[in-house]
């Protein structure tokens, strides 16, 4: 059974774990894993990325209005359920699409199972330790300020900037959940599992990973590479004048290396 929750976003039941989620075209199925600052239903990618596809984007347990578990408190618990989501749906043959936080899930659930995956596109992913124990891999967001952050992931800062006095309540209880439930899923270890990067070689797909080419929280020279390096037969492509999340800065770019991807046969 569904429920509406929101003007594009309905709350669906998965092995007993209500979440919110955003459906939008038709064809093959493309499921979308948002980054820890949830996922804007409204967002232009969206739309491009359905004219390809059935995109299925869930919030995650905690994000948008998806309610929060108490048997779901970390990464490995949302490998787990979004592996029950596909099976639920019956779904096979999926792209799936993971960008910063989401990227981590996405390559957590391959290492575990790509029986039902046909390709996956990994957006400047977090999850693995590059550095030794002394190096941070990943600035701290929760010590930095927004705008230093904010400086960091974005190429032109200003598309980052919110007027909070013109949104609404229910926008603001939003951001105020999509942050509790980052330090949930991320704060201890930060923003990665120790044991991943060792892991990564199970991942026996086509792989694509897409950095902006201006991020400056975890660069593609450095941490990218290192997944690309880390995953068997992965390409590690570039989007000019984006940082670290192409997919709102560059959005029509970034669909279309998507498309390509996911067109090609290998």
């Amino acid at each position: 059974m569904t429920q509406r929750v929101s003007e594009l976003g309905w709350l669906t039941t998965v092995h007993g774990v209500q979440l919110e989620v955003v459906e939008l075209g038709q064809g093959r199925p493309i499921v979308v894993l948002h980054d820890e600052t949830g996922l804007d239903p409204q967002a232009p990618f969206l739309d491009l990325l359905a004219a390809h596809g059935r995109v299925i984007a869930p919030s995650h347990p905690g994000f948008g209005h998806s309610p929060d578990v108490a048997t779901i408190d970390t990464i490995d618990d949302l490998t787990y359920l979004y592996l029950d989501l596909l099976a639920e749906q019956g779904l096979r043959e999926v792209t799936l699409l993971g960008f910063s936080l989401g990227g981590w899930i996405a390559a957590e659930m391959a290492v575990k199972s790509t029986d039902r995956l046909a390709k996956l596109i990994l957006v400047a992913p977090l999850g693995i330790k590059v550095g030794d124990r002394e190096t941070r891999d990943i600035p701290d967001i929760f010590a930095l300020t927004a705008d230093e952050v904010t400086r960091l992931q974005y190429h032109d800062p200003t598309r980052a900037v919110v007027d909070y006095t013109m949104l609404s309540d229910d926008a603001l209880t939003v951001i105020a959940r999509n942050r509790e439930a980052t330090t949930l899923y991320a704060w201890e270890p930060y923003f990665h599992n120790p044991k991943l990067r060792q892991r990564l070689h199970r991942i026996n797909i086509p792989t694509l990973c897409l950095w902006g080419a201006s991020d400056r929280f975890v660069t593609p020279g450095y941490y990218g590479a290192a997944y690309r390096e880390a995953i068997p037969g992965a390409r590690l492509e570039i989007i000019e004048r984006a940082g670290h999340f192409p997919h709102l800065e560059q959005p029509e770019a970034f669909v279309e290396r998507v498309r390509k991807f996911v067109d090609s046969t290998n």
